[in-house]
């Protein structure tokens, strides 16, 4: 945590590149919380806090992957049509009680054992049974081994099936059931405490006298914490006063992983919640060279890390997608904390002249060509409805570029950046 907040103000005022800003978030962030045991069925969205190996194969035993009829394959005529005599069933669950003989054809369902030697199952398609016999026409199978499903042919014992720090899926739920197992180790959720200052604020239901606005951030951040699995405590809105607002964050500071707000902490300003972090901790300044957002207040009380995010709506959901997301997924304990993007043909023309990152709020249009994005047509930070009418971000590096339709730009769907 030091050396993320610490290191990056060596020069006052400087503003740092959002690559060398990632770097030290990969290089330095690691988990904050503790592991604890769960029962596998309430573990879908927890992130692992060990490794799991698998104990045993799965498939466990050879089984058919179809409805049919289990032979040796070399039975099989070459010339024509074969006829076996149909000797045994077996059901999925119900395994053949003897050794399979040559010459013969065992009746088999999907799922079921496949017997020692069996080394061919002929779909029932294929085949024609009357009387006690199956007929099968010249090339009924026409390979050794078909539909066969082996033991251990989509895990063998002692691999490693999900790595420490993945989010559990619903098929990773699936696939932990399918080894036996029936609790996981996992990470805590990471605990965060959200609040927002100012006389002029009010909570969404409450009168609004002239001067006042409702508090926007403070439920943007709410909801995207917890859609990436933290455990959230809103703090409400903490009135201008620098005694109210020490003896919030110290006592939040106690029982929380994290302390996070938006507004009311920027470069220069002389406010009660900068006064607050400096009396109980510090807290620091990241100028990071992108738009929307730049000003950053990152710190820490008791050693739990405070993040200040910008006021204006936009620049704190973008500055939370970009910045501060994969922050909080390295605390929460997550290795995959890296934004997956999309490369798509522009729908626009734009010159940019460099020297900072760009998020430009961006919709997808369907074309007889396949997708192409284009920009919103506005870009102020104060502009909410550009994010609610829009399905990403348009990434632009802090290299001078001249960008025309049909080339192709970094797409970040908001579904990448929202868990």
């Amino acid at each position: 945590m030091t050396g993320v907040f610490d290191s990056c103000f060596a020069t006052p005022g400087k503003m740092i590149p959002l690559e060398e800003a990632r770097a030290k978030i990969r290089d330095t962030i690691t988990p904050r919380v503790g592991t604890t045991t769960l029962p596998l069925r309430h573990c879908c969205g927890k992130i692992l806090g060990e490794g799991v190996i698998a104990r045993q194969d799965v498939p466990p035993h050879n089984n058919s992957a179809m409805d049919g009829y289990a032979i040796f394959f070399d039975d099989l005529a070459t010339d024509g049509e074969t006829r076996l005599p149909v000797t045994a069933r077996i059901a999925a669950g119900h395994p053949l009680e003897r050794a399979a003989q040559r010459g013969e054809a065992l009746r088999i369902f999907t799922g079921a054992p496949i017997p020692d030697g069996i080394d061919t199952i002929v779909m029932q398609e294929n085949a024609v049974e009357a009387d006690g016999f199956v007929t099968f026409p010249q090339g009924a199978a026409h390979k050794k081994g078909a539909n066969f499903r082996h033991k251990g042919e989509d895990i063998k014992d002692g691999d490693v099936i999900l790595k420490k720090g993945h989010k559990l899926r619903a098929a990773d739920i699936g696939i932990c059931a399918s080894v036996g197992l029936t609790d996981l180790c996992i990470y805590r959720p990471l605990k965060v405490a959200v609040f927002s200052t100012g006389d002029e604020i009010r909570d969404a239901g409450q009168p609004l006298p002239i001067g006042c606005v409702y508090d926007i951030n403070r439920y943007t951040v709410l909801s995207m914490l917890e859609n990436l699995g933290c455990e959230v405590t809103d703090l409400g809105i903490l009135p201008d006063n620098l005694a109210t607002i020490t003896t919030a964050l110290d006592q939040a500071a106690d029982s929380h992983d994290m302390l996070f707000t938006s507004g009311g902490v920027s470069l220069g300003e002389e406010d009660h919640v900068k006064s607050a972090v400096n009396a109980l901790g510090k807290v620091n300044f990241w100028r990071i060279a992108i738009k929307p957002g730049r000003p950053i207040a990152l710190g820490e009380i008791k050693n739990k890390p405070f993040i200040g995010l910008p006021g204006n709506p936009v620049a704190t959901l973008v500055t939370f997608m970009t910045i501060a997301r994969p922050m909080l997924l390295g605390f929460s304990g997550r290795t995959d904390i890296s934004t997956r993007s999309y490369q798509v043909p522009a729908a626009f023309e734009m010159s940019h002249k460099g020297g900072r990152y760009e998020w430009q709020r961006a919709y997808l249009k369907d074309t007889d060509q396949g997708p192409v994005v284009d920009l919103f047509h506005t870009t102020g930070s104060g502009i909410l409805t550009s994010m609610v009418k829009t399905d990403g971000l348009v990434e632009i590096s802090d290299s001078p570029r001249e960008i025309k339709p049909g080339d192709l730009v970094t797409f970040i769907p908001y579904s990448e950046v929202s868990q």
